[in-house]
């Protein structure tokens, strides 16, 4: 008899009101893969937008889709030839799977032993997986992407979200100095992760702002928002810089500038390095708010505001 669990989905794209919780069959568990018992799973703008249909062409999905792609838990079941952890292990993964469709918002979620890394051990399993989808996002757009060296200058836009809030703390541990944009209330977070100086979108330009800090300008920007608060922002770009965008792929973008655009990928060896600095203090998870299973919707209404601190949760 198959396994049931209870699991946020929906069968057509559109708004919140398309996400239900009910019960689903647990898949079954093939070679290689684990069953892994969700204790949270983290919200990302990410799952509104594929909610909302915008990815179905880039993507193959298969309805109905459970949303959610980071996920901590613990190791229930493995199956055939997955070794790499026991039952009873606590592991953290960014769970996307080339199909969109068994997501995290789930009581359980089967996936490949080879997604999966040690969750930190010093921290809860709400923080824990706040960190796959945002916490390798800005790994890679600053540490591969960006290629960001000691010494260097960075101004993060939108850096008190999920994404900007490792930005930050991952830029100050390669040791360069950190601009980070955000509106007025978020000053003080971003300077507790680190951040040098901070500017205000509301109330000054960007590139302005930016340029009175830094007069030659900064080596790197990280645009986690795009839109006007990019495009002001890059006057402040030196002409040997480097633009990374997790947003805009290119569009509007002048064709002269070093531009790269991110979409994160899968990466365990890098997931075991954000455990380690975890472990080691250096890096800090703020849960702004959890939400219970059965408001998964609202959930994924408040993410798509684009006005998160930090990360939120859904805790099956």
């Amino acid at each position: 008899m198959a396994k049931e669990m209870r699991a946020a989905n929906y069968s057509e794209f559109g708004g919140p009101e398309k996400v239900k919780v009910s019960s689903m069959e647990v898949p079954e568990l093939k070679e290689g893969e684990v069953l892994i018992r969700v204790k949270a799973a983290g919200v990302n703008p990410v799952d509104a937008v594929i909610r909302e249909g915008y990815y179905k062409d880039m993507m193959p999905h298969s309805l109905p889709v459970i949303p959610g792609w980071d996920v901590s838990g613990v190791v229930e079941e493995r199956g055939h030839a997955a070794r790499r952890f026991e039952v009873g292990d606590e592991v953290y993964a960014y769970a996307r799977r080339p199909e969109v469709k068994w997501g995290t918002f789930a009581e359980y979620i089967v996936i490949p032993d080879s997604y999966l890394a040690r969750k930190p051990k010093n921290i809860s399993h709400d923080e824990a997986a706040g960190i796959p989808l945002a916490g390798l996002t800005a790994y890679q757009s600053l540490y591969g992407a960006g290629n960001l060296q000691e010494g260097q200058r960075v101004l993060i836009i939108g850096a008190s979200g999920g994404v900007g809030s490792f930005g930050i703390q991952l830029a100050k541990i390669k040791g360069a100095e950190v601009v980070g944009v955000a509106s007025d209330k978020n000053h003080a977070y971003m300077r507790e992760l680190g951040a040098d100086h901070t500017i205000d979108y509301k109330n000054q330009h960007i590139g302005q702002a930016a340029k009175e800090i830094y007069p030659d300008g900064v080596d790197l920007i990280f645009d986690c928002t795009s839109g006007e608060s990019l495009q002001q922002g890059l006057m402040a770009l030196k002409p040997s810089g480097k633009l990374v965008s997790i947003l805009n792929q290119g569009e509007g973008i002048d064709p002269g500038i070093d531009f790269q655009w991110v979409f994160v990928e899968p990466n365990v060896r890098q997931l075991d390095h954000l455990r380690e600095l975890a472990e080691a203090g250096k890096l800090k998870v703020q849960v702004s708010q959890t939400y219970p299973l059965t408001e998964a919707a609202e959930a994924l209404k408040q993410i798509h505001t684009l006005h998160t601190t930090g990360k939120i949760v859904v805790v099956p």
